[in-house]
């Protein structure tokens, strides 16, 4: 059980776990004479209690360079199923976005599209993520001529998998979102980038 809830939370989380099971274990191997029953069934109870409300937390997971990319498997704007291992043998731009469509959201996709060409002669291919739909993805591949595929993640399978969604502030409102976030993903599966301060309008040079 503790395994599971771990696996659930960054390791800002793992320490604070991790005392409180010492603390109620010791308090109820050193009760044992006296109700060890009553102690027993109260640490449960409180371990139970914590575990839930650990598990409804959006806590955002943190992959950095050198990690291993999940292999992730997800519908395209077009349907089409697309993993991970189908960029084998190439360099990945893997990019989140908030919402398509959106001011910010369409600049920097943009930005991608005009460069699309040198990403390509250099080795690179380029993906989209977000939670909209697979029709909005379409429409805004259409809107502005798109040249790359976006992963429909309405289940944020995806989101999840990379640590991007999260709580988010935005005129005093705070709210839970897509963290704006770029991957680069190497020939075998590395993360070789991390960018998390994204320029919209001039993205491509922050990967090139």
């Amino acid at each position: 059980l503790w395994i599971y809830f771990l696996k659930r939370v960054n390791y800002k989380l793992h320490f604070f776990l991790f005392v409180h099971l010492m603390v109620l274990q010791s308090l109820a191997f050193q009760s044992y004479k006296v109700k060890i029953e009553m102690n027993f069934n109260l640490w449960l109870k409180i371990t139970l209690l914590l575990c839930t409300f650990v598990a409804k937390q959006k806590i955002m997971t943190t992959l950095k360079i050198g990690d291993k990319a999940p292999n992730f498997s997800a519908k395209d704007n077009q349907g089409n199923t697309i993993q991970l291992s189908d960029y084998t043998g190439k360099k990945l731009v893997l990019f989140f976005y908030p919402k398509a469509s959106t001011p910010g959201c369409t600049a920097e996709a943009c930005d991608l599209r005009d460069n699309y060409q040198t990403f390509l002669s250099k080795g690179y291919d380029v993906l989209g993520a977000s939670a909209d739909s697979a029709k909005r993805q379409q429409n805004w591949i259409d809107k502005h001529e798109l040249p790359f595929p976006l992963l429909a993640d309405e289940d944020k399978t995806v989101i999840n998998a990379f640590g991007v969604w999260g709580p988010k502030k935005f005129m005093g409102k705070k709210y839970d979102g897509i963290h704006r976030t770029t991957f680069v993903i190497d020939e075998k599966g590395v993360i070789e980038d991390v960018i998390s301060k994204v320029k919209t309008k001039e993205h491509a040079a922050q990967i090139l």
